[in-house]
């Protein structure tokens, strides 16, 4: 009996940083911020590991046009709730100028338990990421989906990189917060399975010892979820831009889709070495989009307007299906006007030329990425 057609649901999750709005530095969410949050976003908001963080998440949604308007509603509630209390959320992977030693973390079980497991890595965890959800019911099926998706998650992080500065430098990456992130284990790029058996005898060996309580302490850039029937895709920073964000989760649905419907037709995407797409993954993590992604096939280096243009011809089909060829499309958008760490890097330059100080300009960038929240809102 032939296995259904998927129904390629998405939900996507955002990590915020709550900054003051005189200062513009980062600042501990109080209590009543997190209490009135909670209750306005029931079961869509939480703490994150630092109490200068937050976290939403939208419900399970059918199609992009549905979570348009749950993160919108998401993305304005915390807003308007954060204002009261002179606070304005960003949606950008790192803070400009905030140091981490100068941060605490919330004191909740599962963040104390975290800071005793890793000890002094997971201090320096001062950065926000975005995760999309797809629903892929079928585990073997997850599996095997998610094999080939690893060619297409160094894309996705160049097409998101919010995260240029750290400590008040520009580290000259487009994605600074992998290079924190990769410092924890069971990090990068998930290696390939032969089915779901073999990733589940892998979990339990580390359960079994008693290394981890499940897969939820697996933190790879792609993972099948711990508690949906979903792969979530985990390698994106997170954009401040809202259109963005729906770009990106389309894109994520989309090559999803395509690859099943290869499958459909005894194709699959060609599975490379995971040394091959980390080369891929550090040019993402470096330079963006300005430094194009090797072919593997080609042997090249391709340049990411000729990658934007596959990448929407690949998936016409499956945007035409899933109502989002108007987010697919905006991929070129994204390409004309940078990602927001060349949005970033722009203002500040702005900023250095108009003769403000160095610390003047970092302002200049956290005022820019509150404006890039509000946007489409």
């Amino acid at each position: 009996m032939p296995i259904p057609q998927p129904d390629f649901t998405i939900g996507v999750e955002e990590e915020y940083l709550l900054v003051d709005q005189d200062t513009l530095d980062l600042a501990p969410a109080p209590p009543e911020l997190m209490d009135r949050c909670g209750t306005a976003l029931e079961g869509q908001f939480s703490p994150e590991f630092l109490n200068c963080q937050v976290e939403i998440g939208t419900k399970v949604c059918a199609d992009v046009a549905q979570a348009r308007s749950e993160l919108q509603h998401l993305r304005r509630t915390v807003a308007d709730i954060a204002k009261d209390y002179n606070l304005a959320p960003i949606a950008a992977s790192c803070h400009p100028f905030s140091n981490w030693r100068d941060q605490h973390h919330t004191d909740k079980d599962r963040y104390n338990n975290l800071r005793d497991d890793l000890a002094g890595v997971v201090r320096r965890m001062l950065i926000c990421g975005m995760h999309v959800h797809v629903g892929i019911p079928y585990p073997d099926q997850r599996i095997d989906l998610m094999n080939q998706l690893s060619y297409f998650l160094p894309h996705l992080l160049a097409l998101s990189a919010s995260s240029p500065f750290w400590q008040g430098e520009d580290t000259g990456l487009s994605c600074y917060r992998l290079t924190v992130f990769d410092n924890l284990p069971r990090t990068g790029l998930p290696p390939k399975f032969d089915g779901w058996s073999s990733y589940e005898r892998s979990v339990q060996a580390l359960v079994d010892l008693e290394l981890i309580e499940d897969s939820s302490k697996i933190w790879w850039d792609l993972r099948p979820s711990a508690r949906f029937p979903t792969i979530e895709a985990r390698i994106c920073d997170v954009s401040p831009r809202l259109e963005t964000t729906l770009t990106l989760a389309a894109l994520i649905q989309c090559l999803t889709r395509m690859l099943w419907r290869l499958s459909q037709k005894n194709q699959r995407w060609r599975l490379y070495d995971n040394f091959l797409i980390a080369e891929n993954r550090w040019r993402a993590q470096r330079y963006g989009l300005a430094g194009g992604m090797i072919d593997f096939g080609d042997r090249s280096i391709a340049p990411f307007d000729q990658l934007v243009e596959e990448m929407i011809e690949l998936t016409a089909e499956d945007a035409e299906a899933m109502g989002c060829t108007a987010e697919i499309e905006n991929l070129r958008t994204i390409l004309k006007r940078g990602n927001s760490a060349d949005r970033q890097r722009a203002v500040y330059q702005d900023a250095l030329h108009a003769e403000d100080t160095q610390p003047d300009a970092l302002k200049a960038v956290v005022r820019h990425l509150i404006e890039e929240y509000h946007h489409d809102l």
